[in-house]
């Protein structure tokens, strides 16, 4: 799980003309709307997130960056499956500063298996910067998540600012939504 994301490049969505991006997929990259809403619209099951793991790490390098942080320093990351019955639909991380966890915002370090989009998207103060996006294989990705090692899998990432503290989501739509 370490090795995951080594060779990850982030795209605006301007420089995505060189790039094909399946027209299934661009809905899902580009929507500006909750995730989990539209998740939970979809899903004719019991949708729910599954907690992978949330621990006090270092970001990446990218993460430090997007974020501002200074190199070397901790966040809280958090990385869940959001699932429709047995299907793993999306695999999705999150790293949250240490700075972003003061005051009301504490409750996003407590999130247990609540979906954090739903919260996100009910803050009056939520601002949510420019959509990134980025194309991976299955081994690049942790394991658990049914992938091939040659899955290809796109994923988007956004800074979300609460009362204007950072956060990042990076979310990897997986192939049982896709091909749903």
């Amino acid at each position: 799980m370490y090795g995951l994301f080594l060779q990850q490049r982030w795209f605006q969505r301007r420089q995505l003309f060189s790039k094909h991006v399946p027209e299934d997929i661009q809905a899902w990259l580009f929507d500006p709307a909750s995730l989990t809403a539209r998740l939970k619209q979809k899903c004719t099951a019991d949708f729910r997130v599954e907690v992978l793991s949330q621990a006090i790490q270092k970001p990446r390098l990218d993460e430090f960056k997007i974020l501002g942080m200074e190199t070397g320093s901790y966040a809280l990351i958090r990385q869940v499956k959001l699932c429709c019955g047995h299907a793993c639909w999306v695999y999705a991380r999150t790293v949250i500063p240490f700075s972003t966890l003061k005051g009301k915002q504490r409750v996003y370090a407590n999130l247990g298996t609540r979906p954090l989009g739903a919260m996100l998207f009910a803050d009056r103060t939520m601002q949510r910067d420019e959509v990134m996006v980025t194309v991976l294989y299955g081994s690049q990705l942790p394991a658990g998540l049914g992938l091939a090692e040659d899955d290809m899998v796109w994923g988007r990432r956004s800074v979300f600012r609460v009362v204007g503290k950072p956060l990042l989501v990076s979310e990897y739509f997986l192939p049982a939504l896709i091909d749903e």
